[in-house]
């Protein structure tokens, strides 16, 4: 028994490291030689795994690129499904941000990612599609807040600007200075988010 869970254990960190290897290779050579111009033949190469094996993690180079940032956004999803009743939609928000998403960064990924990200705009542009959940979720934590209705355009408005914040503030920020970036994003949409219902409210009164 206890050898067979040994095994099992040696198994799955194998997998955790060509996971890595390969995450890794793709986002470096993204960087260097550019998303289009890079195959999976090639990240297979640099990974130093089978170009199957590739495959058998990610159905696609797409999925590979945005892997770390779907799990972000997945992540800030579950916040916004699990918040306690006396955390704000903005706490959650902030809270997300400053976890820095992947802190425990041994193989210095993040960086290679932020890089990648700059030198593909393309894909980008792709991110906004893996934050809708998120944003959905935001949008009607907001709602609940302000007793409105979660399609309310003050909401919804509110939840894009914080999606599309929150991005760039993950390409730009180096760690060291996400403390000072944050809480500027939270009084900046904090006023925002005020000008929003009070303009609404004015609307209502007319």
């Amino acid at each position: 028994m206890g050898i067979s869970l040994m095994a099992s254990g040696l198994r799955e960190r194998g997998k955790t490291k060509r996971r890595t290897a390969i995450i890794r290779a793709a986002h470096e050579l993204f960087g260097e030689r550019g998303y289009a111009a890079t195959t999976i033949a090639d990240i297979a190469e640099r990974a130093e795994v089978a170009p199957r094996t590739v495959t058998g993690y990610f159905p696609s180079k797409e999925e590979i690129a945005l892997v770390r940032f779907t799990e972000a956004a997945d992540r800030l999803a579950h916040a916004f499904r699990n918040h306690k009743p006396d955390e704000s939609a903005l706490d959650v928000l902030t809270a997300w941000l400053l976890s820095k998403h992947d802190s425990d960064d041994p193989d210095g990924i993040r960086a290679l990612t932020r890089r990648m990200y700059k030198t593909n705009p393309n894909l980008r542009a792709l991110r906004a599609a893996r934050m809708e959940e998120a944003v959905a979720l935001g949008a009607e934590a907001l709602a609940k807040e302000l007793g409105i209705s979660p399609g309310d355009i003050t909401a919804r408005i509110a939840s894009a600007a914080a999606a599309a914040i929150a991005i760039d503030i993950l390409d730009n920020t180096p760690d060291d200075e996400l403390d000072d970036a944050v809480a500027t994003v939270r009084v900046f949409l904090q006023a925002g988010l005020g000008a929003l219902t009070a303009r609404r409210r004015g609307g209502e009164s007319t």
